[in-house]
C-alpha cells in the first residue's frame, strides 16, 4: 500500500488497509482514522467514483484490492493459504481453501462501499492445475487420496520424466514455448496424473482448470477459459486452437475424443465479460451484488505486466518515452520472477516462452522469460545461514525488517566503494530450482564460489548481496537473449514484492544498464486484475485505454553507469559458472 494508508479500527481479521486519500471502505462503526471528513468532502466536491475489485491468488496468500477508476488502491486485504509438500518437488493446494480466502478478503475490501459503484471484478492467479470431477467436486492429485488437495502448484516438479518425453517429440507446438516445454506447464502434469493416478483421478476427472479459470468458473458458473492461460500453459494457439496431433502424440488422446470439454473449448480474451456476471451464490460469498461483471482472467505475472507496462511516462525523461510499448519489459518479482516483453510481430526466442498472441496486451505478441526461484531463493539463502538468528534479533531490536537491516549493514561495511563491489570475490549461480530461461535446464543446480570460514553477520550480508546480484545477472541473460532474437528493450518496469527492496531494484538497474520504473501503486498485480474488471464492466473501450488511465508510475531508478565495467566482469564470471557446472557434470558422467 501507499505510505499514507492507515489500519482500520474494528473487529477485522487478517490484514486490511485503507487509503485515507480515498473514501473509507469500512462500515460506519469500523472507522478509519481521519477518514470520515474525507468521505464527506469527496461526496460534496467530486462526482461519484466507480470502483473495481482485483483478486490475486499468489503462491502463499490471496489478496484483494478495491481500486478506483484512476488506478488508486483504496483498500487492500490479504490472507494466507495452505501449501502441502508430501514429498520432494510435490507441491499441492486446495481449491476450496483458495476460494474461501478469496471470499474473505473481498468482503473486507468492499465493506461499507456503495455496491452500485462497484462495477467489475477481475481475477489473476498462479498457473496451478485444479482438478474436479464431473460434479465439480475436488479430486485428489496425490497417492494418499486426499481429495481436498486437488491443486498441483505451478512450482511442482513431479512431472520431470513426462516433460522430457514431451520435449523429445519435437512437436511443432513446442516452437511457441521457446523450443522446450517447462515442467511447470500443464501437459506434463496431465500426463503424470494419467500415468500415476489413472483410476483415482484421471478416469473420474470432469474438468482440468488453470487456477485463474477455476476462479472465473466459481464466480460465474461458466467453464470458459482465458486465452491467456490456454496459450501460455496448455499449447492452445489463438489462430489454430488445439492441435489434435500433439495430444495424440504424447498419449493424451482422451482429451481430443471429448472435443476438449475437460480442458476448454470456449475461449475468451482477457478482460472479456464472462457469462452474466456473479451468480447469486458467488455474490453472497464475496459480498458483492449479483450480476457484477466478471472478467476473463490472467495469470498473476501477466496481471502485473498489465498493471505497469502501459503507464504514461511523459515528463520522466525515460528512453521509452515516445517509443512503442514494445520498448518496455515488465518484470514481476515475487517467489519467482517473470519477464514480459511484447512485440508487434511474432518473435521466437530460444529458451523464452512465446510468442503468444494477445495473451497479455490485446493485439501484441508476448514473450515471457522467467526465473523459477528469486524471492524464495533469497529467503532460502538468508534463513539458512548460521547468523540468521543474530540478524533476526538485531532487526527486531531496531524495528526493521531483516532485509532493511541487511541493506543498512551493507552500507556500513562497504567503506568508500560502491556497495556492489563487496562481492568481487564472491559469485553465485542462482539456479537452485533449475533454469527456466533462457537455458531451459531443470537439472542445473545452484553454485557459490568464494566462501570462507567466517560465520558472522558480515558474511550473511555478503551472500545476500551476491544472491541478489546473481538474480539480476540472470535477468541480464534473459534480456540479452530476447534482444538477440529481435526485441528492442530500453526500460524495465518492476512490480511485485521484491520491487519494494531498494537494493534489489538498484542492482537490476546497474547490472542491466537500464532505468527501472516502479509503479506508483506497489500492488501492481492487483491493479492489473482490477483493470480486467474495469474492462468487463464496459467502462473502458479497451484494455489499452484502461492501462493508460489506471496504471501510474512512481519512482524511477537510474543505473550507475560508472559501475558498468565491474558488472560486465561479474557477468563474465556468471556465464563461466554454468559453463563449468556443465563441464563438471560431463566429467562425472564418465565415471
Amino acid at each position: 500500500m501507499v505510505s499514507t494508508s492507515t489500519h482500520c479500527i474494528g473487529p477485522l481479521t487478517g490484514n486490511v488497509l485503507c487509503n485515507p486519500v480515498a473514501p473509507c471502505c469500512c462500515e460506519p462503526h469500523w472507522l478509519c482514522e481521519t477518514s470520515q471528513v474525507l468521505v464527506k468532502m469527496h461526496s460534496k466536491k467530486q462526482a461519484p467514483v466507480n470502483y473495481y475489485v482485483g483478486i490475486d491468488v499468489g503462491s502463499a496468500s490471496v489478496r484483494a484490492a478495491l481500486v478506483d477508476e484512476f488506478g488508486t488502491v483504496v483498500a487492500h486485504a490479504d490472507q494466507p493459504i495452505q501449501i502441502w509438500e508430501p514429498q520432494t518437488d510435490h507441491y499441492e493446494q486446495s481449491s476450496a481453501d483458495i476460494w474461501a480466502a478469496c471470499c474473505s478478503v473481498t468482503k473486507k475490501v468492499v465493506c461499507g462501499v456503495d455496491a452500485r459503484r462497484i462495477r467489475g471484478l477481475g481475477f489473476d492467479a498462479t498457473c496451478s492445475l485444479v482438478v474436479v470431477d464431473k460434479q465439480f467436486q475436488p479430486l485428489a492429485v496425490n497417492c494418499e487420496g486426499q481429495n481436498h488437495r486437488n491443486v498441483i502448484m505451478w512450482m511442482d516438479h513431479r512431472a520431470v520424466s513426462q516433460v522430457d518425453r514431451i520435449n523429445q517429440t519435437q512437436h511443432r507446438v513446442l516452437s511457441y514455448v521457446g523450443g522446450t516445454m517447462s515442467v511447470e506447464m500443464q501437459p506434463p502434469k496431465l500426463l503424470w496424473i494419467k500415468e500415476n493416478l489413472q483410476e483415482s483421478c484421471w478416469e473420474k476427472a470432469g474438468y482440468f482448470f488453470d487456477l485463474p479459470d477455476f476462479l472465473s468458473w466459481k464466480a460465474t458458473g461458466v467453464t470458459a477459459r482465458s486465452l491467456c492461460t490456454l496459450v501460455c500453459k496448455w499449447t492452445y494457439t489463438s489462430d489454430g486452437g488445439w492441435d489434435d496431433s500433439f495430444w495424440q502424440m504424447i498419449g493424451l488422446e482422451d482429451l481430443v475424443k471429448d472435443k476438449y470439454e475437460k480442458i476448454g473449448n470456449h475461449v475468451l480474451s482477457p478482460g472479456e465479460s464472462v457469462g452474466k456476471g456473479l451468480t447469486p451464490e458467488a455474490a453472497r460469498d464475496l459480498g458483492l451484488p449479483e450480476g457484477t461483471a466478471v472478467a476473463a482472467s490472467l495469470i498473476d505475472a501477466h496481471a502485473g505486466g498489465l498493471g505497469v507496462i502501459g503507464a504514461d511516462v511523459k515528463g520522466h525523461n525515460l528512453p521509452c518515452e515516445n517509443e512503442p510499448i514494445t520498448s518496455r519489459v515488465a518484470m514481476i518479482c515475487g517467489t519467482s520472477s517473470c519477464h514480459m516483453g511484447v512485440s508487434e510481430t511474432p518473435i521466437f526466442v530460444p529458451g523464452v516462452w512465446g510468442p503468444y498472441f494477445s495473451a497479455m496486451v490485446p493485439g501484441f505478441w508476448l514473450n515471457e522469460g522467467g526465473q523459477s526461484a528469486t524471492g524464495k531463493l533469497i529467503e532460502h539463502v538468508v534463513q539458512g545461514h548460521v547468523a540468521f538468528p543474530e540478524l533476526q534479533a538485531k532487526a527486531k531490536a531496531s524495528s526493521q525488517s531483516i532485509y532493511t537491516y541487511l541493506n543498512s549493514h551493507l552500507d556500513l561495511i562497504k567503506k568508500s566503494l560502491p556497495v556492489g563491489f563487496l562481492t568481487v570475490d564472491l559469485h553465485v549461480w542462482p539456479d537452485f530450482h533449475g533454469n527456466r530461461s533462457p537455458l531451459t535446464d531443470l537439472t542445473l543446480k545452484g553454485m557459490v564460489v568464494g566462501l570462507t570460514l567466517s560465520r558472522g553477520l558480515d558474511e550473511l550480508a555478503l551472500i545476500y548481496l551476491a544472491t541478489i546480484q546473481a538474480i539480476a545477472l540472470g535477468t541480464r541473460h534473459i534480456l540479452e537473449t530476447m534482444q538477440a532474437a529481435g526485441h528492442r528493450i530500453n526500460t524495465l518496469f518492476l512490480c511485485g514484492g521484491l520491487s519494494k527492496n531498494p537494493l534489489f531494484v538498484q542492482m537490476h538497474a546497474d547490472i542491466t544498464g537500464k532505468p527501472v520504473v516502479l509503479s506508483k501503486e506497489v500492488e501492481s498485480v492487483l491493479v492489473g486484475a482490477a483493470i480486467l474488471g474495469a474492462c468487463a464492466s464496459g467502462d473502458f473501450a479497451s484494455i489499452q485505454e484502461a492501462m493508460a488511465k489506471m496504471g501510474k508510475i512512481g519512482r524511477v531508478v537510474q543505473p550507475n553507469h560508472g559501475d558498468k565495467r565491474f558488472y560486465d566482469k561479474k557477468y563474465e564470471v556468471f556465464l563461466k559458472l554454468v559453463e563449468h557446472q556443465r563441464e563438471y557434470r560431463s566429467i562425472m558422467k564418465s565415471f
